[in-house]
């Protein structure tokens, strides 16, 4: 089953192995550059069905780190317009994750250190359903006005435009690994007492705005994802039960596909990490929310990969850590699965 296409709308996918949007701190002012052009080419050269981008800002400061890449302005298409011509050409499909990173933005490049950017070295002050860090030693967000929420949710829809124009297939609305989406549907995270805080259907509704206003914009041919923390792994958070709902709400919106992580929201949380710890999410929502889902999260090997379609646990497994080592995965997959897989004219004297 790995290497059966998958039908999303009118897009069909190669084979059902994903590239997540893994972030490169790379860019400048939020251009991507030809360190992103191999990033993604070599994915889609190694044979993924879906080749996405890092998450990609819907405003300048909803970057996590100045190296961020971004859509918030025209002036980034013309770059991404190379990539997903290149991908395209090789026989995949590019995806574009739209990101905010709300409260945990303007913080440093993991390789030059943790937590908050001055305004000096070219931070900014975060923005966040309420005013509590993220942890010490990040910057101290501004709770937004529900004006503000209102422009956010127009950014979307933006960036939803110019990802088309820089000639994304799909696109995947960022909401897990508490940046600002997944932040509005925590309690631990959302304070607020105005119709974005409080009960679940309150909780959601950024959530339901920007999946709206997205899918009002994106064309009804390509499909829409969503990637999810399914728990924040601490009593009193978010959880798969809250997920469940979530994935129907969103499915009524015109959702074709949930992505399904967990955590990232509570920096003291324990999550008992482990081969495909993550799997189970997505098989809940698949079977109780009746949305086709991916499975993400130590997935490593052919076999591990095959079984989690097999078992009904997911439509697509994505990958990350795994094709950060071998971009190649997905070719020496099909070798070890003896499915027939197309391989690049100019890499055939290496077939075995």
């Amino acid at each position: 089953m790995l290497f059966e296409e998958l039908s999303l709308r009118d897009v069909r996918l190669r084979n059902r192995i994903a590239v997540s949007p893994m972030c490169q701190y790379s860019s400048e002012d939020g251009f991507a550059n030809d360190w992103h052009f191999v990033h993604l080419a070599s994915r889609a050269v190694g044979g993924a069905g879906l080749v996405s981008t890092e998450a990609t800002a819907v405003e300048e400061r909803g970057r996590i780190s100045p190296g961020d890449l971004g859509i918030w302005k025209d002036d980034h298409i013309p770059f991404l317009r190379r990539i997903t011509d290149f991908i395209k050409a090789r026989g995949a499909v590019a995806s574009m994750q739209l990101a905010h990173a709300g409260r945990k933005g303007s913080t440093a490049v993991p390789w030059e250190g943790e937590g908050a950017v001055s305004e000096r070295a070219g931070g900014w002050t975060p923005v966040a359903p309420s005013a509590t860090p993220f942890a010490p030693g990040y910057p101290i967000p501004e709770a937004l006005s529900k004006p503000e929420i209102a422009r956010i949710v127009r950014s979307f829809a933006d960036a939803a435009r110019r990802a088309l124009d820089a000639g994304f297939q799909a696109v995947e609305i960022h909401a897990a690994h508490g940046y600002l989406l997944h932040e509005f549907l925590s309690p631990l995270s959302n304070a607020r007492s105005d119709e974005y805080g409080g009960p679940f259907e309150n909780r959601v509704r950024a959530v339901i705005e920007v999946a709206k206003a997205v899918r009002a914009v994106w064309p009804e041919r390509l499909p829409l994802l969503v990637r999810i923390s399914a728990t924040d792994w601490t009593e009193g958070g978010w959880d798969i039960e809250q997920s469940v709902e979530l994935a129907r709400l969103l499915a009524g919106e015109g959702v074709d596909l949930l992505d399904c992580s967990s955590g990232g929201n509570v920096a003291t949380a324990k999550i008992p990490i482990g081969p495909g710890y993550q799997t189970v999410f997505a098989e809940r929502i698949r079977r109780e929310a009746g949305i086709a889902t991916s499975a993400v999260g130590l997935i490593t090997s052919a076999q591990q990969a095959e079984h989690i379609l097999r078992s009904g646990q997911a439509d697509l497994v994505t990958m990350a850590r795994g094709l950060l080592r071998d971009p190649y995965w997905p070719l020496r997959a099909a070798s070890e699965l003896k499915a027939e897989v197309a391989w690049p004219n100019q890499y055939l004297r290496a077939r075995q």
